[in-house]
Parts: C-alpha cells; sequence; structure tokens
C-alpha cells in the first residue's frame, strides 16, 4: 500500500531525530498516512532518545483516544505504522526523508551524506532546519535538486504551518511537489526563499529580543511586558513564556547573533539571554491564573515599542523579498498565532504604523525603516492582503480561496474579494475560463463567518445583508466565460451558494459529505442564492427537502442529484481546468442556468419532518422556495432577501444565532416556532 500525490508514490518516509520535535512530526506523518499503509520510521543514533521519543508519541496518541480525537483502532494501527531504530539501513526505501537533528551545519552535512548512499535518486531529502540556509545543509549533497527546507513549527503535530525553503539548485519540480504535498496532507505550507532564520523566525525571535531590550532598560518587568505583548498581538502566550515552552533560549541565542550580520545590525543577543542560557535558567513570567497589573500609561509605552519593532521586522522580510504578503500574514497567523503585521497596520492605518516604526527606529541603531512601510504609509494607503489567490494555467484562471483556519468560511470581504477576482478574470483578455476552489483537503467553503448574523437588528438590516452577499455571488454567474466550481471538501452554506452560481461543478470522488445548506439550524435561511440556485439545479422537491431538513449529502448523491457535473478520483483542480479549458474551446457542453421562471411550480411543497427546527423559519422557508421558483432569476433572487429579512425579524433567528454562538454548531436550540 501507498500514498500517491502529484506522480510521486510514498510507501516509507523516514525522520531522522527523536529529540524535541522528530516525534511529533512522525506523529503527524502516521496519523494521515498510516491509513494508506505508509510506514514512518524514525531514526536516532541515541537509544535513549528513540525511548523517549516513542514514549512521547504513545503518550499523544493515547491522549487522543481519551478526547475522542483517535478511536482505539486507529491507535493500533498508527502504532503499529512507526518504528524507532539506532540503524540507518533502515531508511532503505524511504521515499521522503525528513531530518529533525540538530542545528548543527556539520552534523546535517554529515547525516545527509549517509543519507544520500541509502536512498533512491529520486527520494526526496528534506531538513526541518529552523535557520540554516539549505545550500549551507546540502552543500555536499551529490543531487541537489531534489533537497530542501521544511520548516515545521512547535507543537509539529498541531501547528499546521510549514515553511518550504528551496535552495539554488532544488529543482521547480520539488518545491511544487512539496507545497502540494504538505498541502495535501492538511499542512498550511507557504514557499519563502531562502535566508537565514527565513520568514518567520526572525519575527519569533525579534520580538522577543524587543521584548528583552525593554526588560533590560527597566521599562517593565518580563512578567509586565509578557502580559502586554500577549494582549498586544492577540497571542495565547507572550514572547517570554514561549521562550520557555519551547525551550527556545540556546537556540534564540545563536539565532540572534547571526541574524547581526545576516539581516541587519540592529540584532544581537543580549546579555540577559545569554545568562539565561548559561544558567540553564527560564524567564519570569505569569503563574497559571495570575494576574498581572500593568498601569495603563506603561501598557501604551511598552505596546507602542513592541509595535514598532514588529512592524518593522516584517517590513524588512517583505522589502527582501523572501515571501508574499499574503503568505507572510498566514504564518503570522498560523504558525505564531499572532495577529498579522499587515491586516494589523491595515487597521491602525498605514501611516500611524510608519510612525511607530520611525520612533522605534530613531531610538534603536541599525533598526531599518522598510521601503513597503514607507511607500504605503506616506499616503496611509492600506496594504493588498489578498484570501482569494489567483494562479494562470494555460489560460484558466485558478481562483483559490485560503482561509484555513476558519476552513475558508465567508464573510462579506470574502465575498466581496471573490466578486473583484471574477470581475477582474472577466475582464482579462488572456483569460477563456475560472476555476474556483477552496485551499486544503477539508473545505471548500464551511460556510458564512456566523458572527456578522449577531449585528443585524432589524427586517431592514437583515435583508440588506442578504443584498450584500447576493450581489457578489451574482457576480460570479454573470461571467459569461466557462466558470467551474471545484468542490475539494465540504461545501456549506454561502460556500455551495458561491459553487451554484458557477456554471458548473466538480467535486472530489467519496466525500461522504460534500454539500449542505444548514442555516435552518441557526433560526435563518439561506440569504445568497440557495433558495433559488438549488431548486433549479436539482428539482424542487430535492432542494426542499435539503433546505428544509439541514441533511448533508455526499458527492455520489450530488452526481445523482445533478448538483456536480462529475466526481474526480485524482488531481480535482487540474481535471476542472481541463474541463473549463475545453468548454471554453466548445470540446464539452456549456450548461449556464436558465433565468426565467421555473415550470410546474407545486402549490406546496411535500410534508418533511424537520425536527426540533423552526416551524416559523420553515414557513418563511417554504415560501422562500415556492416564491422564488415562479419568478425570473433576476427578481427571485432579491425576493429570498427580503424573506432573509422576514426571518431576521423573528424570535427563533435571535435564539438559533445566540446557540451557535455559545455552544457551538452540534448544540440544538430550543425553537419557540415565533
Amino acid at each position: 500500500m501507498s500514498f500517491t500525490h502529484a506522480g510521486r508514490e510514498i510507501r516509507k518516509v523516514a525522520v531522522i531525530g527523536s529529540g524535541q520535535i522528530g516525534p511529533d512530526i512522525a506523529l503527524y506523518f502516521t496519523k494521515v498516512l498510516s491509513p494508506f499503509g505508509v510506514q514512518t520510521v524514525v531514526v536516532d543514533v541515541s537509544d535513549a532518545a528513540l525511548a523517549n521519543g516513542k514514549a512521547k508519541l504513545e503518550k499523544k496518541v493515547a491522549k487522543g483516544v481519551e478526547s475522542a480525537a483517535f478511536t482505539v483502532e486507529q491507535q493500533t494501527q498508527m502504532l503499529g505504522a512507526v518504528s524507532w531504530t539506532n540503524d540507518y539501513q533502515k531508511l532503505s526505501g524511504a521515499d521522503l526523508v525528513v531530518e529533525a537533528a540538530t542545528e548543527n551545519k556539520e552534523l546535517k552535512g554529515k547525516i545527509f551524506a549517509q543519507v544520500e548512499a541509502l536512498v533512491s535518486a529520486d527520494a526526496i531529502l528534506v531538513s526541518n532546519s529552523s535557520h540554516l540556509e539549505p545550500e549551507v545543509i546540502f552543500a555536499n549533497t551529490k543531487k541537489k535538486d531534489r533537497t530542501g527546507v521544511v520548516h515545521y513549527f512547535f507543537p509539529a503535530e498541531r501547528n499546521l504551518m510549514v515553511e518550504v525553503v528551496p535552495g539554488a539548485d532544488t529543482s521547480a519540480a520539488t518545491k511544487a511537489w512539496l507545497l502540494s504535498f504538505y498541502e495535501a496532507i492538511g499542512k498550511v505550507p507557504i514557499p519563502v526563499k531562502s535566508r537565514y532564520g527565513y520568514a518567520l523566525d526572525p519575527v519569533f525571535e525579534g520580538l522577543f529580543f524587543a521584548c528583552a531590550l525593554l526588560a533590560e532598560a527597566g521599562v517593565g518587568t518580563t512578567k509586565q511586558i509578557d502580559t502586554v505583548c500577549k494582549k498586544t498581538f492577540k497571542m495565547g502566550i507572550g514572547s517570554f513564556t514561549a521562550m520557555n515552552l519551547t525551550g527556545g533560549n540556546p537556540i534564540t541565542a545563536v539565532g540572534l547573533d547571526n541574524y547581526t550580520t545576516k539581516i541587519n545590525a540592529w540584532f544581537r543577543t543580549p546579555q540577559s539571554l545569554k545568562d539565561k542560557v548559561a544558567a540553564k535558567a527560564n524567564w519570569e513570567v505569569a503563574a497559571r491564573g495570575e494576574v498581572v497589573e500593568v498601569p495603563d500609561a506603561l501598557a501604551a509605552r511598552i505596546r507602542d515599542d513592541l509595535l514598532g519593532a514588529y512592524f518593522g521586522i516584517c517590513g524588512e522580510i517583505v522589502d527582501a523579498g523572501l515571501v508574499t504578503i499574503a503568505d507572510f500574514n498566514l504564518g503570522l497567523d498560523v504558525a505564531l498565532d499572532m495577529k498579522p503585521a499587515f491586516t494589523y497596520m491595515n487597521e491602525l492605518g498605514t501611516g500611524k504604523a510608519l510612525a511607530l516604526v520611525q520612533a522605534y527606529a530613531k531610538q534603536h541603531k541599525g533598526f531599518p525603516v522598510p521601503k513597503c512601510i514607507e511607500e504605503h504609509g506616506k499616503t496611509n494607503q492600506p496594504f493588498e492582503v489578498p484570501v482569494v489567490l489567483r494562479e494562470d494555467r494555460d489560460g484558466i484562471a485558478v481562483l483559490t480561496i485560503r482561509r484555513p483556519k476558519v476552513l475558508n468560511a465567508l464573510d462579506q470581504s470574502v465575498f466581496a474579494e471573490i466578486k473583484t477576482r471574477f470581475e477582474q478574470c472577466d475582464r482579462d483578455p488572456k483569460v477563456k475560463g475560472i476555476v474556483l476552489t477552496g485551499f486544503g483537503k477539508k473545505a471548500f467553503v464551511s460556510g458564512a463567518d456566523v458572527n456578522f448574523l449577531a449585528k443585524i437588528d432589524s427586517v431592514a438590516m437583515g435583508e440588506q445583508t442578504s443584498r450584500t452577499s447576493q450581489v457578489c455571488v451574482d457576480a460570479v454567474q454573470a461571467v459569461k466565460k466557462p466558470t467551474i466550481a471545484a468542490l475539494n471538501g465540504l461545501a456549506f452554506g454561502g460556500g455551495i451558494e458561491t459553487a451554484m452560481a458557477c456554471e458548473a461543478r466538480i467535486a472530489q470522488k467519496g466525500l461522504k459529505v460534500l454539500a449542505g445548506q444548514p442555516e435552518a439550524n441557526l433560526g435563518i435561511i439561506p440569504g445568497a442564492g440557495g433558495t433559488v440556485r438549488l431548486p433549479r439545479l436539482v428539482g424542487i422537491e430535492k432542494a426542499a427537502e435539503m433546505l428544509r431538513t439541514c441533511r448533508p449529502i455526499s458527492s455520489e448523491k450530488a452526481k445523482a442529484y445533478g448538483l456536480i457535473r462529475e466526481e474526480v478520483d485524482g488531481d480535482l483542480v487540474a481535471r476542472a481546468v481541463q474541463l473549463c479549458k475545453d468548454m471554453a474551446e466548445g470540446k464539452a457542453p456549456r450548461s449556464r442556468m436558465a433565468e426565467g421562471p421555473m415550470t410546474g411550480v407545486p402549490a406546496s411543497l411535500p410534508a418533511v419532518d424537520i425536527g426540533h427546527l423552526s416551524k416559523k423559519v420553515d414557513e418563511i422557508l417554504c415560501k422562500a422556495i415556492l416564491g422564488a421558483a415562479k419568478l425570473p432569476l433576476q427578481a427571485a433572487i432579491p425576493f429570498e432577501a427580503k424573506c432573509f429579512g422576514e426571518v431576521c425579524g423573528t424570535e427563533d433567528m435571535r435564539i438559533g444565532v445566540d446557540n451557535f454562538i455559545k455552544n457551538g454548531p452540534k448544540a440544538k436550540a430550543a425553537f419557540v416556532h415565533r
């Protein structure tokens, strides 16, 4: 058995190093690859390290069973697929090798010299380095085109981010395969150009350095600075606490000194960090539950100082061309769990952000004011931070919605960005068609962001909210070029509504849960065209059952219903691109939605069991379905918005939305049917 991706078959993966991060990397591999029969081997020269790593992995899997993240059967499968050895000969046959040894270039070079002699010529070799350039690590590797850095983040089995860093000799095919492979196994990869520290560690370590400088200057205690840092950047923990938890003092001490020559003269290892490393001591931080008081004036001073440092560090990385703003923002959010810098600067105003950076640079020798922040700040122009990414393939624009932390959920800004992207592609003479898909393998779009519903305070506001979304979705349907939604995972609510505005839909084969309209669970009805387009695609009776019961359907049933054109076993986006191209060239049939009223509209809908759901909401939903069916498409869409507004005037809408926000999607709302 094996896992096949993009023409490459993976039967065995190897992790070298059973220290702090190696076992966690192995845990993730066995979690996602053992169902395909892939074996994971962990190699380390130390028997003690192997024993500790094995115990660590087994303990985490056992905790997963306790929390119901894994079944007992999965536990058996996962543990059975991992082996632990000090015998490097066991690397033989590995198709992918991830080195996670100590951050030492001589050691890493020695390891890969051994590895290269034991694996096939086309095996992929990567290092989980946190700082060293791939050119340094693989300097003596004979076949450098199949090498690169894949930088994991703590804890590696839960933190989804990886930086993919190709070296000067890494082939484009290797880089592309690594990016798509890690996305396929559920990680969030971003490409980063080679420089010491890459894109994200200079932020993690640089922000810590800024905190340490404040403490050394006596501006505040480490507890106070840590508390303000956590609050300022919306982090789960502050920089000092993060350093304690990750055991990062020694490697940060080395990294900061190297940044002095590799990045700029501001960076250096502060004396306080040298002292902590020498004493093998942690930083003094708040104990669990301890409240640290910070006077407002002091908190403001610390906050502004840290913001100036943070924005400046991030701006320099963009100036250096290491990473795009969109990828960088995503990395800061996912890997470091902090408010992304460019979103933050947009919210504050780039003019104010520039002033903060300039103030910091004035006080700290060698700290640069980045050109990108100067250019935007002088006119207070916001940065463009797209979440709908465009890649053109052979005349077809592939648009990918990328919001992995919320499974690509839509809010009003994302709806607007989709509208803009479709309109841009429609105007572009080089574009023959458009494919819309979602990032990752779990979701095309998990639905709409529910939080905006809580802000609706009137029937009129409800109708306007619906119309705002509808206008964006209507722009998708208005495109005359072929448009295809490639449903890579579940498509709920606003996601399937957007997909239905595309001319055709295809989906990954074998999805047990593909499409659903769960709005009635929240005490609302679809507001982005669902009551209008779904009946036109699958028929009134089937659509009404889906809408009224909220029960999702599989990809197989979606194909039988006519909701999707194909189930795809293989590369979904590649198939969507080919189909879109064929449609543009007249080699495949077009299927634009008819714009007139539906025929044979019944006087009423068949009875269905709606369970605990609101009878009042169901009454309005039935009115929306039947009323829209009798109208031309252009009039049916605003009719749905009126019905959506009506729902927003019910008690059950408040009950449903409040229940969802407070208790989550699985808790049943206690509707009163009013």
